[in-house]
C-alpha cells in the first residue's frame, strides 16, 4: 500500500520560510518523479514544483520560481519543498504526489 505523508506546514509571517517534507512508503521511491501541488480555498489545484527520480532536474511554476526549492533524499524516501520569502498568496494546502498517489496535505498559512 502506497502512502505519502506531508508535514511541516505552519502559520508564518510574510517574508518567512518553511520546509515541507513528504515521506513515502510502499513504492520504489527512486523510480518515480515527485511533485508538489497546492490548493487554496475556492481555487483549483495548482502545480508548484517537480523533481525527477534521480533529483538531477527540477521544475517550478512561475509563481514560486526563485523562492521555492524542491529536493529529495532517495535513501530516506523523502521529498522536500523549501519555501523562502513567503507571501500571503502562498497560503494553501500543500500536497505531494507520485502519480497516481496523493498525500493528505499540510496547511501553509502566510499572514501577519
Amino acid at each position: 500500500q502506497v502512502e505519502l505523508a506531508e508535514s511541516g506546514g505552519d502559520l508564518v509571517q510574510p517574508g518567512g520560510s518553511l520546509i515541507l517534507s513528504c515521506t513515502a512508503s510502499g513504492l520504489t521511491f527512486n523510480g518515480w518523479a515527485q511533485r508538489w501541488y497546492r490548493q487554496a480555498p475556492g481555487k483549483e489545484r495548482e502545480w508548484v514544483a517537480s523533481i525527477t527520480n534521480s533529483g538531477e532536474k527540477t521544475y517550478y511554476a512561475d509563481s514560486v520560481k526563485g523562492r521555492f526549492t524542491i529536493s529529495r533524499d532517495n535513501d530516506k524516501n523523502i521529498v522536500y519543498l523549501r519555501m523562502n520569502n513567503l507571501k500571503p498568496e502562498d497560503t494553501a494546502l500543500y500536497l505531494c504526489t507520485s502519480p497516481p498517489h496523493w498525500g493528505q496535505g499540510t496547511q501553509v498559512t502566510v499572514s501577519s
